[in-house]
């Protein structure tokens, strides 16, 4: 046996399914140059006479003389040929039988049956998982809800050979696709996806370019803010322009104000983009909208997507039993063989389990036990010994009762269990997200609520009604004074503030960066309060969680007022990191004379503290600004030393010309910048921290 060790290389490499995706993607020259030294071995020992190039970025294609039938990237003939010249066994072009040329599948007579037969199920046009409706060839170029095509020019690309191929689709327990459907679909897709139907131009609607303009865009051009008279949140106003004429001429890009400005790239403007907390256009959104306006820029009728009669596609009867969805439900108490041992419902529940595992209650433990336990399971604290006398002296028949009352009373009880929705709430101290984690100055008030709340046992309809919507309860502006009712329904307001927020920093605050705060806050309400993970629901149809993906959006539309991320308000700025004129936009006036009271309180004195050390700061200053001007002034000729003196004690209004003219010429010399008197001076430094 003869050694050829790069062809039996070669042959090997053959035979994995996806070496034209490795190849594709590696940038490896050695393969490369194994491939190219394979092909003149091939050639050299006769085994092929044609050497077909495939497009660039796919691995070569060489193909018996006479074996037109195969034109596939990875063919039996190939690697069978290669193993018989790496194994030194003659070849002949004539080895190989002629196959004679298969019709290529059309969608509707060999591929649509299958996907009938194994898809229609879930991807139908009554069921549409994912969005995905495979029932027509119109249907499947639209796509699903991830905005991936199902087809694609190579068949690694195609996401419909990807899920089929891989073994996702169908899922596991349903009919697999046989070997030959599978070949089938394989050759429908290599041979550019024929079909009967004609394949229907993409039509680009204001859909699809209205959410580009929101996020590049509309924070300057909307709303709140229209720069140059301009408004770009519907086709309408788009049409109707600004000061410098309509932003679009349908049906001519070329003459059309925003693609102008675009390729100038003058919009955004540059040095404003991370003042408006937005990005440039990427290409593929300025080729959207250039084709958007080339048809015509036309405004499509929205079908609205509202509740009917019928059953919706979307949401299945199973869906609609999923358990966050069933109404609370008092269960009948077990019957028990001992009656005596269930003193409360729970316990007849209880006694169930045990005597299916032939057990029983434990013996009743000793009072101090009971003591400890609940002063533990209600407080997180141990009891006062003081306390423990008072209940172990207790003969009356009802000590229990009082026990636990005592430690509901208690005001750790709040403490210790408002722990728990402080958690679902996503409470934190610090903005968080980014290293710098800046403090949020007043966070202690929403938790000073929530304990607040379980010391007074609010009910939790109302409990929640405020956290979600305590804005909304009273008139706060128009009111003569704010009562602690209406403090508390206010602060209550932070629930919706507690995700983390890394947007006080300019650079990290475009609108992207604000809706994952939304995404986030949407979260903690769907764990918190509804029983659901929603966060899958933002890119698809949750595929555990029974929800939509546009129910979700219609969920955030809730909060919108709220969280508006084209006129946002930053949390907690980060020292050095932002420019915002108001850092303190988030925080409403609205609180009880007795807070505001107890706040000046608390105030005067460190402000007291803050005057005394700043008066002490601004002495030592003046004192070394004096001596440096000394120091420099002593250097001047001793002719000019009393005018420059007199010209720089003078007020600036009644200098005469000579005087300017002399401070001006000697400022920089006699003066001395903040910088270089910190660095000069080590104990001003440190007055300064």
């Amino acid at each position: 046996m003869r050694s050829v060790p790069a062809t039996r290389q070669f042959a090997t490499l053959f035979c994995r399914r996806h070496l034209a995706k490795r190849i594709q993607k590696s940038a490896a020259a050695e393969d490369t140059v194994m491939i190219r030294k394979c092909e003149s071995e091939l050639l050299a020992a006769g085994a092929f006479e044609t050497l077909v190039r495939p497009p660039a970025g796919f691995p070569p294609r060489i193909l018996p003389a006479e074996c037109p039938a195969m034109r596939c990237r990875f063919t039996p003939c190939l690697v069978l040929a290669a193993i018989a010249v790496a194994c030194g066994l003659p070849l002949s072009t004539r080895a190989v039988e002629t196959q004679p040329q298969t019709k290529a599948p059309v969608f509707e007579e060999d591929v649509l049956p299958i996907l009938a037969r194994r898809c229609a199920s879930c991807h139908g046009s009554k069921a549409r998982k994912g969005d995905l409706d495979l029932s027509s060839f119109a249907a499947l170029q639209a796509g699903g809800e991830s905005g991936e095509p199902l087809l694609a020019e190579s068949l690694d690309d195609s996401l419909l050979w990807q899920m089929v191929d891989g073994g996702g689709m169908p899922p596991g327990d349903s009919p697999q696709l046989t070997d030959a459907e599978l070949e089938l679909i394989r050759r429908w897709i290599e041979a550019g996806g024929p079909a009967r139907e004609k394949a229907a131009e993409q039509i680009v609607a204001q859909h699809d370019i209205l959410p580009y303009l929101f996020t590049r865009c509309v924070v300057c051009h909307g709303k709140r803010q229209q720069e140059a008279g301009l408004d770009l949140r519907s086709v309408a106003s788009i049409l109707t322009g600004g000061k410098s004429g309509p932003a679009v001429v349908p049906g001519r890009p070329d003459a059309s104000l925003i693609l102008k400005r675009i390729h100038a790239k003058e919009m955004p403007p540059p040095k404003e983009l991370i003042r408006a907390g937005v990005r440039p256009f990427e290409s593929n959104e300025t080729e959207l909208l250039t084709k958007w306006i080339a048809q015509g820029a036309k405004e499509y009728e929205v079908t609205v997507d509202a509740q009917t009669g019928g059953p919706d596609p979307l949401v299945s009867d199973e869906d609609r039993s999923f358990w966050a969805f069933r109404p609370p439900r008092k269960p009948s108490v077990p019957q028990v063989d001992d009656a005596s041992m269930a003193l409360k419902p729970v316990d007849a529940f209880l006694l169930r389990k045990l005597r299916e595992k032939q057990l029983s209650f434990s013996e009743e433990a000793p009072r101090l036990t009971l003591i400890r336990r609940v002063a533990f399971d209600l407080t997180g604290l141990p009891p006062q010994w003081a306390d423990v006398e008072l209940f172990l002296a207790d003969e009356s028949t009802d000590w229990y009762t009082k026990l636990v009352d005592f430690y509901l009373d208690s005001p750790h009880y709040g403490e210790r269990w408002g722990r728990y929705w402080l958690d679902l709430s996503g409470y934190a101290d610090s903005e968080g997200k980014r290293s710098a984690d800046p403090i949020r100055p007043h966070a202690w008030r929403y938790r000073d609520y929530v304990i607040r709340s379980f010391n007074n046992d609010k009910p939790y309809n109302r409990f929640l009604l405020e956290q979600i919507a305590g804005d909304e309860l009273f008139d706060f502006e128009n009111t003569d004074a704010v009562t602690p009712e209406m403090m508390d329904a206010l602060v209550a307001t932070g629930f919706l503030r507690m995700a983390p927020d890394g947007t006080g920093s300019d650079i990290v605050d475009t609108v992207a960066e604000r809706f994952e705060v939304v995404a986030d806050e949407i979260e903690i309400l769907g764990s918190s309060v509804l029983g659901l993970t929603l966060k899958c629901a933002q890119c698809h149809t949750h595929k555990y969680d029974p929800i939509p993906q546009r129910d979700y959006y219609r969920l955030v539309a809730v909060f919108q007022g709220a969280y508006d991320v084209y006129d946002w308000l930053k949390p907690t700025s980060v020292a050095g990191q932002s420019k915002q004129e108001n850092p303190t936009r988030r925080y409403l006036p609205y609180v009880s004379a007795d807070v505001k009271a107890e706040y000046e309180a608390a105030r005067q004195p460190i402000q007291q503290q803050i005057d005394a050390a700043q008066q002490k700061l601004d002495e030592a200053t003046s004192k070394l600004r004096g001596e440096h001007f000394d120091v420099k002034l002593a250097e001047l000729t001793e002719e000019l030393r009393a005018d420059v003196r007199v010209a720089f004690d003078a007020k600036a209004a009644e200098r005469s010309s000579v005087q300017k003219y002399l401070v001006e010429k000697f400022q920089q010399r006699l003066t001395i910048s903040d910088a270089d008197l910190l660095k000069q001076n080590q104990e001003l430094a440190e007055l300064k921290k």
